[in-house]
């Protein structure tokens, strides 16, 4: 671990202070209670649980993985797997059950999606859209069509 910090100041008893460094391994890290409270001063409480855990080996390098790619991974897992996966973390449950995944899973087995289902999949959402059998969608489209003209009559 290296801790390192810069003096920056306008009084010119600071101006020959040159830039601090504290290296330590790991180890020694965990032990130093002093540099723990510099950097949770500095970095705040949560880079300092961070630092640690990392000194500990408890790293989720999944975990830490921006969402895009996350969202491109898990569109390759089995249906099963991906509600398994929802229930790991809050996290995980936000992304399985987010519409980006969903519609990324559609879109990957359907065949043909029209604008017209793409429209109900997103007032609706699209995993519900997915679990939703061909006649009920079919009845839903059907019944958009028939709100959607008699919309368009009242309009004339």
């Amino acid at each position: 671990v290296i801790f390192r910090w810069w003096k920056i100041s306008l009084r010119n008893k600071f101006c020959e202070s040159r830039p601090g460094e504290i290296k330590e391994s790991w180890e020694d890290f965990l032990d130093d209670s002093s540099l723990h409270i510099q950097i949770a001063i500095v970095f705040g409480a949560k880079v300092l649980e961070h630092v640690l855990s990392l000194c500990r080996g408890n790293y989720d390098f999944l975990e830490r993985l921006p969402v895009p790619l996350l969202l491109y991974i898990i569109s390759f897992l089995d249906l099963e797997d991906i509600a398994r996966l929802s229930q790991v973390s809050s996290r995980f449950e936000m992304i399985c059950n987010s519409n980006a995944l969903w519609e990324n899973i559609v879109e990957n087995l359907c065949d043909t999606i029209t604008p017209e289902m793409k429209e109900l999949a997103q007032e609706i959402g699209w995993k519900q859209f997915f679990f939703t059998n061909r006649l009920q969608l079919q009845l839903q489209l059907r019944r958009r069509r028939q709100k959607q003209d008699a919309q368009n009559k009242k309009d004339y």
